[in-house]
């Protein structure tokens, strides 16, 4: 049962997405740069291309400074190459100048006929430290105006960050016409839930204990509570599915087999939100596994070594992660965003093993409202056997 009302408790259904490597973050084992698994164009554009033969709904494509590529500009050339796909893209407020932000994002969801969905990031720009009230206050204001701009005819916003009096919003609607893209946020501090819970739609997390979930979506529910809404619920995490259980944990070892723990320390910290408290969660399980490295059966943290952000992965045959998925639906998350090593070929692992028994979709717009030309019924018909 769910431990909360969720927007979407009526779906049977689940979104289940992929998640494209932008930044530098491809191998064959863990830690070991490897050419071939490069943040290249040819290389992430190849798994947002198989993601969507394969009947995967959202395709979650992050952002950073340091390594990869620019994700807007990766969302927009995969627009004609895909055709059913939504694409996530991470957008860290501030970067860009609001308005002209809701133009770009605008204009993407043109490009892909309403598959667009965003992922709203407060993290630190390159070369700045900023204290985490002025960062959540100012995608606070970024929000706010990108509200404006998609469903008002004029911007009028006076902030502590932003100030815009009398500008039109003629050349801004976004193609999804009901009040644009579904904002998916994570964040762990009380100003990132209050944001979260006030004016988006989809709560992302990373993976912890289920107890620990549960706790999370209790808090982000009494926000959302206080502004009079419902939300959805996501969960990012990897996965490491195979024929037997005996197979994948021995694919889960040999991934972090030649992993130099100096170098994959090097590789946590040089993301801009290595110091987040939802990192510092990350690290909590690690520090909980046992000997194996599990923190609760199937949940492997393993990946998290030499990775900041999401850390874990679910190990285990088809039928164990299916019947993982089935515990997180029940309790009411109905978002799952997956990936794993290297990303084109376990793509295929899970398009093989879990897709065909999942009944899928893609969430619903705010009020219930469905994206325009992006129907909510499920792509496949399978069933859990």
């Amino acid at each position: 049962m769910s431990v909360v009302p969720v927007k979407s408790a009526s779906l049977s259904s689940a979104e289940i997405s992929w998640f494209a490597p932008l930044c530098s973050d491809d191998y064959q084992y863990l830690g070991v740069p490897d050419g071939h698994y490069r943040s290249s164009w040819e290389n992430t554009s190849a798994i947002a291309r198989r993601a969507d033969e394969l009947g995967f709904r959202n395709i979650l494509c992050p952002s950073s400074y340091q390594v990869g590529q620019d994700t807007l500009s990766f969302v927009a050339a995969n627009a004609p190459l895909t055709s059913n796909i939504n694409m996530l893209a991470a957008v860290r407020c501030g970067e860009m100048q609001p308005i002209m932000l809701a133009r770009t994002l605008a204009t993407l969801d043109h490009m892909l006929e309403g598959r667009l969905t965003v992922n709203i990031i407060s993290s630190d720009f390159p070369g700045q430290k900023e204290d985490s009230a002025y960062r959540y206050q100012r995608s606070r204001e970024v929000v706010e105006i990108l509200k404006q701009a998609w469903t008002l005819d004029e911007i009028n916003f006076s902030g502590e960050v932003y100030d815009f009096k009398g500008l039109t919003t003629d050349p801004v609607k976004p193609y999804q016409t009901h009040g644009g893209p579904l904002l998916y946020f994570g964040g762990y501090s009380p100003p990132a839930l209050d944001l979260c819970g006030e004016h988006c739609d989809v709560y992302l997390m990373w993976p912890e204990k289920k107890e620990e979930l549960a706790a999370r979506m209790k808090a982000v529910h009494a926000c959302a509570s206080q502004y009079n809404r419902i939300l959805d619920y996501g969960l990012r995490v990897h996965v490491i599915v195979r024929d037997t259980e005996q197979e994948a944990r021995e694919y889960a070892q040999a991934l972090v087999s030649k992993l130099d723990d100096e170098q994959g320390r090097a590789i946590r910290e040089r993301a801009l939100d290595a110091t987040s408290l939802g990192v510092a969660h990350q690290a909590k399980n690690r520090d909980n596994a046992d000997d194996e490295g599990y923190v609760e059966p199937h949940l492997w943290t393993g990946v998290g070594r030499a990775r900041s952000g999401c850390g874990a992965a679910l190990v285990g045959s088809a039928d164990q992660i299916l019947s993982a998925i089935e515990e997180y639906k029940a309790m009411g998350i109905r978002s799952f965003i997956f990936s794993g090593y290297p990303h084109l070929e376990e793509c295929d692992y899970v398009g093989r093993l879990l897709l065909p028994e999942l009944e899928t979709c893609s969430l619903p717009q705010v009020h219930g409202r469905v994206p325009t030309g992006k129907p909510a019924t499920p792509l496949g018909t399978g069933v859990r056997r």
